[in-house]
């Protein structure tokens, strides 16, 4: 048997193999566990100050966008992940954090 360098090992340790996740092809294989559930507008501690950061998730195959919210009145690690369609005023919200992401990506 002959052996290889450290570096064609820890390369060849880092691939993934590619399986095709066809459900009639693969009838048996278990389908990803679902998500944890959004937090709703009634489980918020009320009403939205202000919007800090945006990111994507899938959620059953569909890419979501989610908002890190803070709450008047409320500290930060208050602060919750909500999609955009449990955010009251999300248009106006969303306004003022792109507008505060461009000036801040002019200032430097």
């Amino acid at each position: 048997m002959q052996w290889r360098s450290n570096s064609q090992r820890s390369f060849l340790g880092n691939i993934k193999l590619y399986f095709q996740t066809e459900e009639d092809k693969f009838p048996s294989r278990k389908k990803n566990p679902t998500p944890p559930e959004i937090v709703e507008v009634e489980d918020s501690p009320g009403p939205v100050k202000k919007i800090i950061k945006a990111r994507k998730i899938r959620l059953n195959g569909k890419d979501q966008g989610q908002y890190l919210v803070r709450f008047k009145n409320k500290k930060s690690y208050k602060d919750k992940w909500l999609a955009e369609e449990a955010i009251p005023d999300v248009d106006l919200h969303l306004m003022r954090f792109r507008a505060s992401r461009r000036t801040e990506q002019s200032h430097q």
